[in-house]
């Protein structure tokens, strides 16, 4: 019997409250109370539309438990993990640079970074063939000493240093495809040559000094950070392209033994906090070009992990094209925006994209190898 698709998600992860926001700003003044961006509605609207549409039942649904103080401190300093549990025990507070949340909050997060965990664990084993997890709060901005960017404990690095310490995992990659630049995950293993981290994104929409081709890795992990800063306006032909000449060649010239995908979904036509074109088969054909990779190279070994996104209406179909290309199930949902999306002007691939991916491409021949 094949494998399943690994699937987590928890209810609680709804729960979490980042407060009133004009998107992400807070009110006061002329500047009136609004819901949050990073509200729970597009995670919730996913996580039921996987339900309804049947392919649920049809995934492996991997428990989250919360990570430890211990699994946490692999990442975050120990200073600002008890400020988060001093914060959390009360009535809440900002973790760093736009990241509030409500009494409760640290509970939420390390359940968060749990669930990331034990999907990875589960990867790792073989007890899936690959697998998503539908976590939140997200976690791909968050440094080690402060929340940034909605995110409070960065998630994917956290389960990357539990695997590297837990099996002895030499070898990881990770594609972060979400519309901001994956500065957690860059600075966490910016001097690690045995993590190459690639960044697709919008140039220095957030935060505003990442994320540029010029920053490559330091000491011995010089080479194994590429970023590709696509200019706003990049769609469909723009991400593939990037796929070809970026990512699939710092695979193979990298060898992982697992991928990880940080998964935004803020890079498409709808997102109020991206400007971008992408749509559903951007992200289908992605996934299914990775997973190609992921089996070529590491016997399938891909893990994502959700960050932003933030169109409650669109959000739901892009998660279930990647959901049904992980598991190669096909549901009856059909993308009822791919009419809009895909006719739009812009799709293909532009010459000064193209000239963002050419340089970037570049850096594969840097990255070091083991």
């Amino acid at each position: 019997m094949d494998k399943q698709t690994g699937f987590v998600w928890h209810e609680v992860y709804g729960w979490h409250e980042p407060g009133n926001a004009a998107a992400f700003v807070q009110p006061g003044g002329y500047i009136q109370p609004d819901r949050h961006a990073e509200n729970s509605d597009t995670k919730r609207r996913l996580a039921e539309l996987v339900a309804v549409s049947g392919l649920g039942g049809k995934l492996k649904r991997i428990a989250a438990t919360p990570a430890t103080v211990e699994d946490i401190c692999l990442f975050h300093t120990k200073e600002y993990v008890a400020k988060i549990q001093e914060m959390s025990a009360g009535s809440g507070g900002d973790a760093g640079e736009i990241t509030n949340f409500a009494h409760g909050g640290y509970d939420i997060a390390a359940l968060s970074a749990g669930g990331v965990i034990e999907l990875a664990r589960s990867v790792w084993k073989g007890e899936v063939k690959n697998g998503y997890a539908l976590c939140r709060p997200p976690g791909h901005h968050a440094d080690a000493d402060r929340g940034r960017g909605f995110c409070i404990f960065g998630n994917a690095v956290i389960a990357i240093k539990r695997l590297q310490k837990e099996f002895g995992v030499k070898r990881v990659a990770t594609f972060d495809w979400d519309v901001h630049h994956g500065n957690g995950t860059q600075t966490a293993f910016y001097a690690d040559p045995s993590v190459l981290t690639i960044s697709i994104h919008q140039d220095r929409y957030f935060p505003p000094d990442m994320g540029m081709v010029s920053q490559n890795g330091e000491g011995p992990g010089a080479g194994a950070n590429i970023n590709i800063p696509l200019p706003p306006g990049s769609g469909h032909g723009a991400y593939l392209e990037a796929i070809e000449k970026v990512v699939i060649p710092a695979f193979d010239r990298f060898k992982p033994e697992i991928i990880f995908v940080p998964s935004g979904f803020d890079a498409s036509a709808m997102d109020p906090l991206g400007r971008m074109l992408c749509n559903s088969e951007t992200y289908r054909l992605m996934t299914r070009k990775l997973m190609i990779a992921a089996e070529r190279l590491c016997g399938g070994k891909l893990v994502m992990s959700h960050e932003g996104g933030y169109s409650t209406a669109y959000v739901p179909f892009c998660g279930i094209a990647v959901l049904e290309e992980l598991s190669g199930i096909k549901t009856d949902v059909e993308d009822p925006f791919m009419g809009f999306f895909g006719s739009m002007p812009g799709q293909e691939l532009q010459p000064h994209q193209l000239s963002v991916i050419n340089e970037s491409a570049a850096l594969v021949s840097k990255i070091p190898v083991g």
